[in-house]
Parts: structure tokens; C-alpha cells; sequence
């Protein structure tokens, strides 16, 4: 009694495991076709997928035609089966009236009664033969329906297709555009940076230039300044020996050197 128990309650746990063994499933499919959904659509090409469509309505197309022909074959067929046994008919009698004319009563007799089969087969055939025809009129104003619409697909296909190509074109281009931008952008950053170092390094030369000119930066470099120092000393006692020599000579030879005034050194 308690297995039987057991049994009861273990069983709508299989069924719930079971249903949410069904729902994972179902959601895992749904996602694999939502996925390949998606890299079907973006591996689609437009033209591609026109031509397609255009080269399946000329299948149907050509399925209509072919049941179209069997059609009109059958009706011919039935049509021909007519005319001959139409003509049977048609002999029958004539043979019925010269077997009658020559007193063979029993000849015209046999002629007519199989001028009767004869004329039951042809009734027989007709309702098939009038079926035949409707069917064949309905195919071939199917077949002019299908026909109009391929026409005014495929110029619509080739319309769809010039504009697609269109589009490419100018998406190439835009993107190309684009790419061009982006670069002509960096490279305007570039070039905005080059002027600004180019610029920071004409201030910075035209400004020691003038702090040259100036001689605030004269004692940058050492020894050159030593030198031009001693070159100015030097030429400032050549022109005081100069000055010696000419009030030497104003002075004349065997002058008595005269006194220096009291407190000159």
C-alpha cells in the first residue's frame, strides 16, 4: 500500500521533470533559429535572394505549362477517339441501308446495333471531353495570370536591383567618406600639433636672439667672455700708451720733467 503510495507521489515529479525537460528544450530550439534567423538575414543579399524568387515563378511557370499540355493532350486524344467513332457511326448506317436495300434484314440489324455501341461511347466521352475543356481554359488563364506576374515582377526585380546597387554604391562611398574624414581629422590634429611646436620653438629662438642682443646672456660660455674682457683691456692701454707717446712728443726732447702738483699720485 505504501509502494503503491510512493508510486503516486513519485509520478507527477517525473511529469514536471518532464515538462521542464520539453520547455528547455523548446527554448534552446528557439534561440538556435532565432540565431540562425538572424545569420540568414545578414548573409541575405537582396539581388541574390530576387533572382531567386524569379527563377522559382519561372518553375512554376513551367509546371503550369507542362499540366497545360498533358491537359490539352487528353482533350485532343478523346477529341480524335470521337471522330473515329463518329465515323464508325457514320458507316454503320450507310452499311444499314445497303444491307436493308439487299433484304439482309439481319445485316442491318448488326450494323445498327453496333452504330448504338458505337454512339454510347461517344456520348460517354463527351462529359469527359467538356471537363477536359474547362480545365484547360481555367490552366491557361491561370498560366496568363502567372505570366503577367513574372513580367511585372521581373521589372520590378531589376528596379530593386538597380536601386540595391545604388545603395551600395553610395553606402561604399559614405563609408569611404568617412574613413577619409576620420583620417583627414587625425591628421588635422597632427598638424595642429606640428604648428604648435614649430611655433613654441620660433618664440623660444626669437627670444634668446633678443636676450643675445641684449648681453644679458654674455657671461654664457666661459672662456669667451674672458677673452673679450681681456681684448678690451688691452685695447683701452694701447690707447692710453698712445696718448703718452703724443704729449711726449708735444713736449719735445730735453724737457725737464715738471713737478707734479702736491697731493698727485
Amino acid at each position: 500500500m505504501r509502494a503503491l503510495e510512493f508510486a503516486g507521489r513519485s509520478r507527477p515529479v517525473n511529469v514536471d521533470k518532464e515538462q521542464i525537460d520539453m520547455s528547455l528544450f523548446q527554448r534552446a530550439h528557439d534561440i538556435l533559429a532565432a540565431k540562425t534567423n538572424k545569420a540568414l538575414d545578414a548573409a541575405e543579399k537582396p539581388d541574390e535572394m530576387l533572382d531567386l524568387s524569379y527563377e522559382q515563378m519561372l518553375d512554376q511557370i513551367t509546371k503550369v505549362r507542362q499540366a497545360l499540355v498533358t491537359i490539352a493532350a487528353s482533350r485532343k486524344r478523346i477529341e480524335l477517339q470521337e471522330q473515329q467513332l463518329q465515323h464508325s457511326v457514320t458507316h454503320l448506317q450507310d452499311q444499314a441501308q445497303a444491307a436493308l436495300a439487299q433484304g439482309r434484314e439481319d445485316l442491318a440489324r448488326e450494323a445498327l446495333t453496333r452504330k448504338a455501341a458505337a454512339q454510347t461511347q461517344i456520348d460517354g466521352m463527351e462529359p469527359q471531353h467538356q471537363q477536359l475543356t474547362e480545365e484547360e481554359q481555367k490552366m491557361g488563364q491561370t498560366l496568363q495570370v502567372l505570366q503577367d506576374r513574372v513580367n511585372k515582377f521581373r521589372t520590378q526585380k531589376e528596379t530593386l536591383k538597380a536601386q540595391y546597387t545604388a545603395a551600395s554604391a553610395m553606402t561604399s562611398v559614405n563609408e569611404s567618406v568617412a574613413g577619409i574624414s576620420t583620417t583627414l581629422g587625425d591628421s588635422g590634429a597632427a598638424l595642429q600639433r606640428a604648428q604648435d611646436k614649430i611655433a613654441t620653438m620660433q618664440s623660444r629662438a626669437g627670444a634668446l636672439d633678443e636676450l643675445l642682443q641684449s648681453g644679458v646672456l654674455e657671461d654664457v660660455g666661459g672662456d669667451t667672455d674672458d677673452i673679450q674682457k681681456e681684448l678690451d683691456e688691452a685695447g683701452a692701454s694701447a690707447d692710453v700708451d698712445s696718448q703718452l707717446a703724443a704729449m711726449k712728443a708735444q713736449l719735445g726732447p730735453g724737457s725737464a720733467p715738471q713737478e707734479l702738483p702736491p697731493g698727485t699720485s
